[in-house]
């Protein structure tokens, strides 16, 4: 595909639908678009595939959910690729990624280094006018953002940032080549990136300081090779598996415990317990007892049981309290857990400390390291921002995407985030995203994004059959769906006090209502058909 730059000149390209982004979501859109002979196009910021995982270099990145089911349903695809661990790393995502272009050819429908800027409706075209950084310019009738709820980095304002003379990187631009070995290293941060990087760089760093808000309720990711063969064997069964894993919370094939804590004996659900411990991953959440997130009590005894679990493992008392602190500081689960190999056996090391940021904030940057409010200046060669992304809202700052009239999404979105089935918006005719505000939001990524993709496909497809030109969710769908997600919030054990920014109901009920309002003749859309101008822009 062409990377030359579009000129004022010429004209500009109409097509069927414009994708934003070459990850999972973007490359399950493309692939049923082109099978139903539309034209599309992916346009991607990045100069390869891979979403996110392109651009997450820093050590130890990996997955979190088990290969099985971090992968395309797509048959071409899976039956000819066979992972190497259970939770592959982020290289292996990368070459999967060169197998699915191996195998569907999909680059030729892709534009790389493609950055888009501005993405405004025109009424009159009825088409999105959609611009990229280097000046292209394409007319879709459907827009849709398959860009994720977290590509856009947050460093966090700290005071004389700038002044620090070290090596300052975020884990989303982590440089390739970087040496952390004998080397004093502060990591901020201990959400996923913060604790797949702590374990990796632990063990060969000269000192390690790693600045903690809260503690992550990290799991035994118990992780292990897979045999090819026992691979091939088990794929008789993947289509029921893709189909099973939409019928569960998570977007796995497992499923909760059907059985509450209160009906079983100490004896039973201390074996329980250690069974699902022992199992890994995410099992420990996942397949626990029906009411871990509805009961508190249920949830603060897996949380004691989690608790004894890493206490067992580090061996200071007072290090034992800031990891696993004795009253839990947020109820178990209600975060995604990160997974661990040997995070909590790094702080056993004498050359590393553990800065509680709740006690002793980080009051400046100094040109040789960072000063906490007990005025101790810690000297550092490498400081590591795992400080994570500005999520679900955060990856439109740069977007700009606007409405006919001018209105930018994030102007609608200031007083709190209404959208219909967290996939449109009102006042943004044909438009819809992915995995982002008002989605599901703990679950496995690429079960939600198929669940999310085939709908839209589905009603893209609709519109295309009946000669539709637009597509619009009405204010009251939106009135309706903001008031279901406030509500899953104020049921939930995890529940914010602040605006939530996903769907807090399970997966598998997420799918059933996307199915209700399809089979209620899309209920909360009007759908209107208009002769194209064609006035210039």
């Amino acid at each position: 595909m062409s990377q030359t730059t579009a000129h004022s000149t010429q004209t500009p390209e109409e097509l069927d639908v414009v994708i934003v982004g070459a990850g999972y979501s973007g490359i399950h859109q493309l692939y049923h678009y082109r099978k139903q002979g539309y034209s599309v196009r992916i346009l991607e910021a990045e100069s390869d595939l891979g979403g996110a995982w392109w651009w997450t270099r820093y050590p130890g990145a990996r997955v979190d959910s088990e290969s099985p089911f971090y992968q395309l349903s797509i048959e071409e695809v899976w039956k000819d690729w066979v992972w190497t661990e259970r939770f592959p790393c982020r290289d292996e995502v990368c070459e999967y990624y060169q197998h699915v272009e191996r195998t569907l050819g999909i680059k030729k429908n892709i534009r790389f280094n493609s950055r888009v800027v501005s993405a405004r409706f025109n009424d009159t075209l009825n088409r999105w006018v959609i611009t990229t950084k280097d000046g292209f310019v394409v007319h879709p009738r459907f827009f849709i953002l398959a860009i994720g709820a977290a590509s856009k980095p947050h460093t966090p304002p700290f005071a004389d940032f700038q002044s620090f003379k070290g090596i300052c990187i975020h884990t989303a631009s982590w440089p390739e080549g970087l040496v952390t070995k004998g080397k004093r290293v502060a990591v901020i941060g201990t959400g996923a990136s913060g604790v797949q990087v702590i374990q990796s760089i632990g063990p060969e760093v000269k000192h390690l300081t790693v600045f903690q808000r809260t503690p992550n309720y990290a799991l035994a990711m118990q992780q292990q090779k897979l045999d090819k063969e026992i691979q091939q064997k088990s794929k008789r069964l993947f289509p029921d598996m893709f189909r099973r894993c939409r019928q569960t919370p998570n977007g796995f094939s497992f499923d909760r415990y059907p059985k509450s804590l209160h009906a079983t004996t100490p004896e039973e659900r201390l074996l329980f317990f250690e069974d699902l411990w022992t199992a890994g991953g995410w099992r420990f959440v996942t397949n626990n007892y029906m009411d871990i997130f509805s009961d508190q009590a249920v949830n603060d005894e897996a949380y004691f049981f989690w608790r004894n679990k890493i206490c067992e493992r580090v061996h200071d008392p007072v290090m034992q309290e800031k990891l696993a602190p004795t009253s839990p500081p947020y109820p178990f689960g209600s975060k995604r857990p990160s997974l661990e190999i040997n995070y909590y056996d790094v702080f056993n090391q004498p050359n590393v400390d553990l800065v509680d940021l709740t006690q002793c904030e980080i009051s400046r940057f100094t040109p040789s390291g960072i000063q906490t409010a007990d005025g101790v200046e810690h000297t550092f060669d490498i400081v590591v921002l795992a400080t994570g992304f500005h999520t679900f809202t955060g990856p439109y700052t740069d977007l700009k995407v606007q409405a006919a009239d001018g209105t930018d999404i994030l102007e609608k979105w200031a007083n709190g985030v209404y959208s219909y089935l967290g996939m449109t918006v009102h006042g943004f005719p044909n438009f819809f995203y992915m995995y982002g505000p008002q989605s599901p939001g703990a679950c496995n990524g690429p079960t939600c994004s198929e669940v999310q993709s085939d709908w839209i496909v589905g009603c893209v497809s609709h519109a295309m059959k009946q000669c539709f030109t637009r597509i619009e969710a009405t204010c009251e769908a939106e009135i309706e769906y903001r008031r279901l997600i406030l509500e899953l919030n104020a049921r939930s054990l995890s529940r914010s006090t602040s605006e939530p920014t996903n769907f807090k109901g399970d997966l598998a009920q997420y799918g059933r209502l996307c199915l209700e309002v399809t089979d209620d003749g899309y209920r909360g859309f009007v759908f209107s058909s208009q002769v194209e101008s064609r006035a210039l822009l």
